[in-house]
């Protein structure tokens, strides 16, 4: 069970879970999303190859995705309605509207194809249409590009993107917190999506200094 943090804040938000590597930053975000105590409202969106993606890396079952499937993938209640999963082919869900009001979207982990779908403006899929939703209503889209090496296509298409105020935050962990763990950096890469929407989360990302002698 999830510990909740106190928090005056009750957004909505989308959450989107691409078949690139990097499951277990879309469930580690979920997770500390849930935790925070900001959010009213997750709509979840995942692409078709998540579930063999994620039962290569996690070891975990999700095929047929339910609400309740993912709320117990994540450690909820199995009646929460925190989460409210929508199929991709679903164009008629509530992230597909510009009037259904939200704080934004989070892409985490983002493919290049789908960064490549959503810089083109040739969305074929709700997750599309959702990341089109925000650009268009000038809404916050935070993408987690997880690719290496980058091709100057990839480059091309997260510039694009960026010249339209989304934020591009790779999945490329820091060391300066001196992480013990793989759990740590996950953690901290997440944390920092959680920062791009001022979500409270347990423990700080932000360097506070650090004084530097001679003999070190």
């Amino acid at each position: 069970m999830v510990n909740v943090i106190k928090s005056s804040k009750f957004m909505e938000l989308t959450v989107a879970i691409t078949g690139a590597s990097g499951t277990i930053y879309g469930f580690r975000t979920l997770q500390l999303l849930a935790e925070s105590g900001a959010v009213k409202t997750i709509n979840l969106i995942m692409s078709s190859v998540v579930p063999i993606v994620a039962q290569v890396e996690l070891g975990v079952n999700l095929k047929e995705p339910t609400t309740e499937k993912i709320n117990e993938w994540l450690g909820l209640p199995k009646d929460s309605k925190l989460i409210r999963f929508w199929r991709l082919d679903n164009f008629a869900a509530k992230p597909s509207s510009g009037s259904n009001k939200q704080a934004g979207m989070i892409i985490v982990p983002c493919s290049m194809g789908t960064l490549g779908s959503i810089a083109s403006g040739a969305g074929t899929n709700l997750i599309h249409r959702a990341a089109d939703v925000c650009l268009k209503e000038q809404r916050k889209l935070v993408i987690v590009p997880r690719e290496t090496p980058f091709s100057q296509i990839h480059l091309e298409n997260m510039l694009k993107l960026a010249r339209m105020n989304v934020c591009i935050l790779p999945a490329s962990p820091s060391f300066y917190h001196r992480q013990q763990t793989l759990n740590d950096l996950v953690d901290h890469l997440c944390y920092r999506i959680l920062d791009q929407f001022d979500i409270p989360h347990p423990r700080k990302t932000q360097w506070t200094g650090n004084e530097v002698s001679e003999n070190s």
